[in-house]
């Protein structure tokens, strides 16, 4: 697909418009996908970040007469939430998400955020949604409807938006690239549930937050699942070989990595760490943290 043009309105399909943010980077691809869906009385899913460019970009998207009646986000990083505020206030748009930035965090990870773990990638701390949406709750306007999925795993409080056998799908499932996972506010466990959760539903294509329509749904969510239980798999054969820690581990799962992108996939690894260490498949020296030192259950504890 040829790169999309920021600040552009392209049509989809009848009835869905994207335009694109300004905001390229390593982890965004082209950018934020911001999504207006219907005519007349339309929704826009993930406002992207708090720019006046995409600002005024978004409401030159609309036709005469059209209004923005919900503003739909998948979840609250900077790149998909700040802009949500500023176009409520403009339009008098109501924003619906399913929570704050910590909402929907399992007991593990609320526990680790409580102890201090931070993420920091990105993270809209200030989000507030005016209504939240909880899982199968539905949103509709005239000729569209919606339907919020919970996906917490990318981030605890992500959801997915069902339109129609079309899945708006955030950054949980994209084609050009892995979701990060980074804990406190990324959860391994919830991840794979999550992509179990939209693999039990037939989809004709996959709207992402960042790149192209996913129109081959089953082959991608299918690829995600292997490929993180690849990484699991080998991130066990090397803790076989004696315990460490999450930084002596990342360059050897990572070994093909980009120098600049080993934090991020650092963060991926202790994820993964973490969900080992829930389900009884792995010991944590002196307790599950970043910092610790990780050992196969069972396993000697000596290196």
């Amino acid at each position: 697909m040829e790169r999309p043009e920021p600040g552009r309105c392209v049509t989809l399909e009848p009835g869905l418009r994207r335009v694109l943010a300004p905001n390229p980077s390593p982890m965004t691809f082209w950018g934020t996908n911001s999504y207006i869906l219907g005519d007349g009385d339309v929704a826009l899913i993930d406002p992207g970040p708090d720019l006046p460019d995409h600002h005024e970009a978004l409401l030159a998207a609309l036709s005469p007469g059209e209004r923005i009646t919900a503003i739909l986000v998948t979840h609250a990083h900077r790149d998909h939430s700040p802009l949500a505020r500023p176009l409520a206030a403009a339009t008098g748009a109501e924003i619906l998400a399913f929570g704050a930035a910590d909402a929907g965090r399992s007991r593990l990870m609320a526990a680790l955020a409580a102890e201090g773990l931070t993420g920091g990638e990105g993270v809209d701390a200030d989000f507030r949604p005016d209504r939240t949406l909880a899982h199968g709750e539905r949103v509709s306007g005239p000729g569209w409807e919606i339907e919020a999925l919970h996906t917490p795993g990318h981030f605890a409080n992500h959801l997915c938006f069902a339109w129609r056998n079309r899945c708006f799908s955030g950054d949980h499932v994209m084609g050009w690239a892995t979701s990060l996972v980074s804990p406190p506010d990324g959860d391994m466990g919830a991840y794979m549930g999550s992509l179990e959760r939209l693999q039990a539903r037939e989809w004709s294509a996959l709207y992402p937050g960042h790149g192209a329509p996913v129109r081959d749904a089953e082959r991608r969510i299918a690829w995600l699942m292997a490929h993180r239980r690849e990484r699991e798999a080998a991130l066990l054969a090397l803790l076989a070989e004696g315990p460490a820690h999450v930084q002596d581990l990342t360059p050897r799962i990572y070994a093909d990595t980009p120098a600049d992108l080993l934090p991020a996939a650092s963060r991926n690894l202790l994820a993964h760490l973490l969900d080992l260490w829930d389900r009884g498949r792995v010991h944590a020296d002196p307790g599950p943290s970043e910092a610790a030192r990780f050992a196969l259950a069972g396993g000697s504890e000596e290196s």
